[in-house]
């Protein structure tokens, strides 16, 4: 699944050509994803300006002159193409702006969701109202991890990927900032220390940002929005790559936390 640097990339991808643009047209071409797009989505967005892009948590948006805004998550396989040759059959949802680009929703298992949204009401939107600090944004502090943990008996790893505590943290980039926090998957998060909270939380700023610099990481169909490939993943550390050799010396090791795999180094993540 698209993580947040996945996100990030497609929505500055799409902000290169939406935005400040008149959307000429827009073309439904079946009735659903995750669950059927707005009825009034090509009545509300043809003819409006793109006055900004965003992203909240994994989610992209768009927002428009009208006071609504375009809220869409990539699901599993989910992209945007920005002016392909041809338009293909899982190609759901195009949009033509008035300069005369053409931005393809491709989405080949229909997991991802399409939804229209009063911009003034975005934080009530039912996918945002809970949601923790972006890990980018001045919210995410080691103060704000300390009170998130206090008394918690959950591996640390599992919390993180509490989307209620940290917006938009996925398995990839936890495993990945734990490692660099030199902090063991499994340790109770209520028994990590604030130096070792000090440390995630640049660490995990630091992950993402390397991630989107190289356009993202490179899962099955995933890609940028003008059709190359994320290269991040050639600096993943220790995820999906056990009995390999961790930057300390150690080897990576992998372990099933919650359902999904956990690498890590047990020399030096403590």
């Amino acid at each position: 699944m698209p993580e947040l640097p996945e996100v990030e990339t497609t929505v500055r991808g799409l902000a290169t050509v939406l935005e400040g643009q008149t959307v000429a047209r827009v073309a439904v071409n079946r009735a659903d994803l995750r669950r059927p797009f707005p009825a009034d989505l090509v009545q509300t967005l043809t003819g409006t300006r793109v006055t900004g892009l965003g992203r909240r948590a994994k989610y992209g948006l768009i927002h428009t002159d009208r006071d609504s805004t375009m809220v869409f998550h990539l699901g599993m396989s989910g992209r945007w193409r920005i002016d392909p040759a041809e338009l293909g059959k899982h190609d759901h949802l195009v949009i033509e702006t008035g300069n005369g680009h053409v931005l393809a929703l491709n989405d080949a298992r229909r997991f991802g969701s399409v939804d229209l949204v009063d911009t003034d009401k975005l934080d009530a939107f039912p996918a945002f109202a809970a949601l923790g600090p972006e890990p980018l944004g001045p919210g995410l502090t080691a103060a704000h991890l300390h009170r998130a943990f206090e008394n918690r008996f959950a591996a640390v790893k599992l919390l993180l990927l509490d989307q209620r505590i940290v917006a938009g943290l996925g398995n990839i980039y936890v495993c990945e900032a734990l490692n660099r926090a030199r902090i063991h998957p499994e340790r109770e998060a209520g028994k990590v220390s604030k130096p070792a909270l000090a440390r995630l939380v640049p660490a995990i700023r630091t992950v993402l940002e390397e991630s989107i610099a190289a356009g993202g990481s490179t899962l099955r169909d995933y890609a940028r929005p003008d059709g190359e490939l994320g290269y991040f993943a050639k600096d993943w550390r220790v995820y999906g790559r056990e009995g390999e050799a961790c930057p300390c010396g150690g080897t990576v090791k992998r372990i099933v936390q919650g359902g999904r795999s956990t690498f890590f180094c047990d020399r030096c993540q403590k």
